[in-house]
C-alpha cells in the first residue's frame, strides 16, 4: 500500500520502499463473516516473528481453499493499513472479507517493519534489509497457511497487491525459495515493471507536472531528472547511492532504502510472469484512475503470463484508485475515506474463484 500528499518540496514516487518503518495497530480477533472468524497467529522467518491474521471456517465441512495475502509497499500491516496515512484503508481487509464470502479461508500479516512485527532483529540495522527477508516471510506465511487443518493444498492461491504482487510472482514461480505450490495468483494494481523503471516514471509524471503548474522551472526540472537517472545507474551499477542525494529525492532513495531498491529492480515482472506453469489461473487488474499504476505498464506484465500460456483474466477497472477503492479523483487523499470498494473487482475475484478455486 503506499501513501503520499508530498510537496514539490519532497518529490516522491507513489510506491514507497517496504524498508519504511512505522509500527500500526493489529486487528483484533473477531467474527467477520456468519460462520467464519479471524484467529490471531505467529511464525517465523529468518529469525523474525511474523504475525498475522487467519480467517478461516469457524466450523468447517470438509477442505477448503485458502489465499495468501501480500500487501504493497511501505510499512502497510496486515490489513492494508499504515502510520503514513491519516487513517484506515483496510485494502487487504476487504479482500478477506470477500474471500471468505466465497468460501476461501486467508492468511494475512504484518509483513517486515509493519504492524506487530515491527523491525523484529533489524532494528538497528535498517540499511541491511533487502529483498531476501520479504522473500522469505512470504513463503513462510504460505507454508504456514497450507499446514492449517482443512487447508486443501492443492488449492492454494497468493493475492498480491501493488508491490506485493511481486512477492507473488517471486513466491510462484519457486525465485523466493521452497514453497507448496501455488494453484492461481491475483495480481491487483500490480508493481509490472522493474522498480527502478517505475520510480522514474512517477518522479518525471510528477516533475512535469510541477513544471506544468509553474511550480518549479524547465531548468530545474532537468537537474532533478538528471539526478535521478545518476541515482538510478548508480544503484543498478553497484548497489549504493552517489555520494549526495538531492532533498527533494531523500524521501525515496536513503541509506536504508537502497538495498531494497537495488535487489528489487533485478526482476522484471513481465520476465517473472513467463516462469509460470502452463495453465496458471491468473487474475489481472488495473484502473484508468489509478495514479501509482498504468494499465500500460500492466500490460507487460500481461505479456509475460502470455508468454507463460497462463490462464489470464486481464480486468480493466474504470473509476478505481490504487487501494481499490470506486474514486476518480487522480490523487491520494481519497484512500482513507470510506468510499465503496470496487464492485467491478468484487465481481470478477467472485468468478475468478468460481472457476478456479
Amino acid at each position: 500500500m503506499e501513501q503520499h500528499r508530498r510537496t514539490l518540496a519532497a518529490l516522491a514516487p507513489l510506491l514507497l520502499v517496504c524498508v519504511l518503518l512505522g509500527p500500526a495497530a493489529a486487528s483484533a480477533t473477531a467474527a467477520r463473516a456468519a460462520g467464519w472468524i479471524d484467529s490471531p497467529v505467529r511464525f517465523s522467518a529468518g529469525g523474525v516473528t511474523i504475525y498475522g491474521t487467519y480467517r478461516h471456517p469457524a466450523h468447517p465441512r470438509g477442505s477448503f481453499p485458502a489465499a495468501l495475502l501480500i500487501a504493497g509497499s511501505g510499512p502497510t500491516d496486515r490489513n492494508g493499513n499504515s502510520p503514513e496515512e491519516s487513517g484506515p484503508v483496510n485494502t487487504l481487509k476487504t479482500l478477506a472479507d470477500w474471500l471468505s464470502e466465497d468460501g476461501v479461508a486467508s492468511l494475512r500479516y504484518d509483513k517486515l517493519g509493519s504492524g506487530r512485527t515491527g523491525l523484529g532483529r533489524y532494528l538497528f540495522s535498517v540499511g541491511t534489509i533487502g529483498i531476501k527477508p520479504f522473500d522469505v516471510e512470504a513463503t513462510a506465511a504460505l507454508t504456514y497457511l497450507a499446514r492449517q487443518k482443512g487447508v486443501e493444498r492443492a488449492r492454494l492461491a497468493v493475492v498480491g497487491h501493488s508491490e506485493g504482487a511481486l512477492f507473488a510472482l517471486l513466491v510462484a514461480t519457486g525465485v523466493a525459495g521452497p514453497a507448496p505450490p501455488v494453484h492461481a495468483l491475483a495480481l491487483l494494481e500490480p508493481l509490472s515493471v522493474r522498480y527502478l523503471d517505475l520510480i522514474t516514471d512517477q518522479i518525471t509524471a510528477q516533475v512535469q507536472a510541477a513544471e506544468a503548474s509553474g511550480q518549479l522551472t524547465a531548468a530545474a526540472g532537468s537537474g532533478l531528472l538528471s539526478e535521478l537517472a545518476a541515482i538510478v545507474s548508480s544503484l543498478r551499477a553497484n548497489g549504493t547511492l552517489p555520494a549526495t542525494v538531492p532533498s527533494d529525492l531523500s524521501s525515496v532513495f536513503s541509506a536504508s532504502s537502497a538495498l531494497f531498491l537495488a535487489q528489487a529492480d533485478r526482476y522484471d515482472p513481465g520476465q517473472l510472469a513467463a516462469r509460470l506453469p502452463t495453465g496458471t489461473p491468473v487474475l489481472v487488474s488495473c484502473s484508468n484512475d489509478d495514479i501509482q499504476v498504468s494499465c500500460a505498464e500492466v500490460d507487460h506484465l500481461v505479456s509475460g503470463l502470455t508468454a507463460a500460456k497462463a490462464d489470464v483474466d486481464f480486468v480493466q477497472l474504470t473509476g478505481v484508485d490504487h487501494v481499490l477503492k470506486e474514486d476518480t479523483s487522480l490523487g491520494s487523499a481519497d484512500y482513507t475515506k470510506p468510499l465503496p470498494f470496487s464492485t467491478q473487482l468484487r465481481a470478477a475475484i467472485r468468478t475468478f474463484v468460481g472457476q478456479n478455486l
